[in-house]
């Protein structure tokens, strides 16, 4: 599984609680001060997630004021960038000068060489936020793209910021499924994707280095993908068009991973019919409508494909749902269990 350390002021004293917090925060950023309404007995929580260098943490607090000055800048300047994507509450933040309110969907850039100002409140509700830090020479590639972006609210409710968003709820939900190898790829999508982001907002590709360009053109094909599985036109041509790129050079960004698109495509819509034919709450679902809602027509069609992948017929998956027998989530195999 992925590296995962989980922090609670529960379990320390109440008297303690907003110290021990105070600590972790600045293990993990910078150096602050910390300042609470509800300091005598702080609430908080946080998974710290290890996906190589980047870290990702998803943390419930309860409202509370940051500074990062520059005494404390000189004291200590680990050099890292943070980004916040708002879940709960508001988080407003003064730096450079300037005053901004980030609200629920919206990421917030800060940067621990620069002093700033934050007050994260939420009523008598917790703040919640998903924060990702890292090394900001790690984003060497977009230049001075995060100065630029500091104290402008990015939204991850749409387009390129709701794709970041998404990853990042997506990963820290779903940790179980993922082993210690996968930990470096997925901070390496992190980064790609951020620095897709950042390009995107300056309207600067020329800041992405070819191979980020590439990986973050991918990926944006991939939630192309998924959001379109239902429609049977869904082909690589009609990928293309959608990002103005030709089909042959659509077939060369595939060469470099694990499946072409067409394969992928099939996969997918595979999976996500196995799935469904498996949910109790289907189960009365016809198969052909299940087969149409995920891009295949013809139910003969599906038929085929569905024996090719899993060794079976669509109506014995359903069958056997219930029963032992382990289906492997990745077409052409299937095993059952000793």
């Amino acid at each position: 599984m992925v590296r995962e350390t989980v922090f609670r002021s529960e379990d320390v004293p109440a008297a303690d609680r907003f110290d021990y917090w105070r600590e972790l925060m600045i293990q993990t950023l910078a150096p602050l001060d910390m300042s609470s309404d509800h300091a005598d007995d702080f609430q908080a929580s946080m998974r710290l997630l290890e996906f190589g260098a980047v870290h990702v943490s998803p943390q419930t607090f309860q409202s509370m004021r940051f500074h990062r000055t520059p005494e404390l800048i000189r004291q200590s300047d680990p050099g890292l960038f943070h980004m916040s994507l708002v879940t709960r509450g508001t988080v407003g933040i003064v730096q450079r000068g300037q005053e901004t309110t980030y609200n629920p969907g919206d990421l917030c850039v800060v940067g621990s060489s620069r002093p700033f100002d934050c007050l994260a409140a939420s009523g008598r509700r917790a703040v919640e936020t998903v924060a990702v830090a890292f090394p900001t020479e790690m984003l060497a590639s977009a230049g001075n793209a995060v100065d630029k972006l500091i104290g402008h609210p990015i939204s991850g409710r749409e387009g390129f910021g709701a794709l970041l968003a998404q990853f990042l709820t997506r990963i820290t939900t779903d940790t179980g499924f993922f082993t210690s190898c996968d930990g470096p790829r997925l901070g390496v999508i992190v980064l790609d994707l951020l620095s897709g982001l950042l390009a995107h907002v300056l309207e600067a590709e020329k800041l992405l280095t070819p191979e980020s360009h590439r990986r973050t053109l991918v990926l944006r094909i991939r939630a192309f993908v998924r959001s379109h599985l239902h429609d049977p036109q869904l082909t690589p041509r009609s990928i293309a068009a959608a990002h103005n790129i030709s089909t042959s050079y659509l077939h060369r960004l595939f060469q470099h991973e694990d499946e072409t698109i067409a394969a992928w495509i099939r996969h997918q819509r595979l999976d996500h019919a196995r799935r469904d034919l498996a949910d109790p709450a289907l189960r009365t679902t016809p198969i052909h409508v299940i087969a149409a809602r995920w891009g295949f027509p013809r139910a003969a069609d599906f038929t085929r494909a569905f024996r090719a992948a899993y060794g079976m017929p669509p109506s014995d998956h359903r069958h056997h749902a219930d029963a032992p027998v382990r289906v492997d989530a990745s077409p052409g195999r299937s095993r059952t269990p000793r």
